[in-house]
């Protein structure tokens, strides 16, 4: 293989017929790689056992297979949950999430019910899109690694082609909502996405794209009717609360979101997710919880209530480290159902490991695999707020 090997994971269909094609093979050989390298998962070529051997050793010489590596696994006693961490070729780290059957929601969701997978046989897994995130949100423990650059397309997918082979299992659904804000990768996890949906048989439905309210990606996403779930990291309808808990809200204030949410549904007809964890005294007043109901019915949508997982901080002084979970969740679920909202309320799956929601964190030094003890400000994203 020559150093400038084609990395051929995250490669469409139409990529690999160019590519073989630019070989001097017929289109046809294309379609043979797709096959095996999403819906069989292989990862040497040697396994490509209906591919001619002078051609498989021609693309070995060429191309590569490398993705991620899969450097260790953590299960949770509690729940089954299981966490992911993954080596990337430059040394670099990120986690994904498998959570179990029935452990995600607790609803009386119309979309579950239309659903044809049943509930205890969906296997989710939730998947990183960049190393780190430069959003910073005062929440998420991702936040305080910085930035440090985003995943291919390859990198993307690989977790989850890793994931079916160390566990044997059918990935039913995939949720970019691990490591990083998969709008800034825009280009790069929408094309994971149509190869999950082609490739590896996830229907757009059973995919979620989980953003921090980056309006432009989701206006974009209306924009290419894409019908994936869009779920919107809300938490609060007051710009100014919004805003001390997401630094991104200042770029994009509730008129930005709204607007753009209201586009993306006008094209694509698909309720949106609103995502909320709620604060001790900041998001879980009565004011708050008016606000939010009034937001929340300005476009179809469903409520997802999420418990806040405490975090460790780098420094006392970090906008994230006085926040408490609110006792007043039930209380509050049972005014948004009031006020006729869907709220389905996310399970803790995997907090004793450090996997539920906004947890994940990892080392970002080349070789460590420690978590993270500093705030990295060095190598954030332009223009990320």
């Amino acid at each position: 293989m020559s150093a400038a090997a084609q990395h051929l994971l995250g490669m469409s269909r139409d990529q690999l017929r160019a590519f073989v094609v630019g070989l001097g093979e017929r289109p046809y050989r294309g379609d043979q790689l797709f096959l095996w390298l999403y819906g069989r998962g292989v990862t040497s070529f040697d396994a490509m056992t209906d591919v001619a051997r002078s051609f498989r050793e021609r693309l070995a010489a060429v191309a590569t297979l490398r993705g991620v590596s899969l450097l260790d696994t953590q299960v949770s006693p509690a729940d089954g949950t299981t966490k992911f961490l993954f080596g990337l070729e430059d040394s670099l780290k990120v986690e994904s999430v498998l959570i179990p059957p029935a452990t995600g929601f607790e609803a009386d969701d119309p979309d579950e019910k239309a659903e044809t997978t049943p509930q205890r046989e969906r296997l989710t897994l939730c998947v990183s899109t960049q190393v780190g995130c430069p959003l910073d949100c005062a929440f998420c423990a991702t936040g305080t690694m910085g930035y440090l650059r985003n995943l291919t397309a390859g990198e993307i997918l690989d977790q989850v082609l890793a994931v079916r082979r160390s566990t044997g299992k059918t990935i039913t659904n995939v949720v970019f909502m691990g490591m990083g804000e998969p709008m800034l990768n825009y280009d790069a996890v929408m094309q994971a996405a149509d190869i999950l949906t082609e490739g590896i048989a996830v229907a757009p439905r059973r995919i979620t794209i989980s953003t921090a309210g980056w309006a432009d990606g989701i206006r974009r996403m209306g924009d290419e009717k894409r019908r994936m779930t869009l779920a919107v990291s809300l938490h609060s309808a007051s710009d100014e609360t919004r805003k001390a808990l997401m630094p991104v809200a200042r770029r994009f204030p509730l008129p930005a979101l709204l607007d753009a949410v209201t586009s993306y549904y006008g094209k694509v007809k698909r309720r949106i997710t609103y995502e909320v964890v709620l604060f001790d005294g900041i998001n879980d007043t009565p004011e708050e919880i008016r606000r939010l109901i009034r937001f929340a019915r300005a476009v179809p949508s469903k409520l997802n209530v999420i418990p806040y997982h405490t975090i460790t901080f780098p420094h006392p002084d970090s906008p994230g480290a006085t926040l408490r979970p609110s006792p007043r969740l039930q209380v509050v679920v049972q005014q948004l159902r009031e006020a006729h909202l869907t709220v389905m309320v996310r399970s803790s799956a995997g907090e004793d490991i450090s996997a539920a929601c906004g947890q994940l964190v990892v080392a970002s030094a080349p070789g460590r695999t420690s978590r993270t003890t500093h705030h990295h400000t060095t190598n954030r994203q332009p223009s990320s707020i």
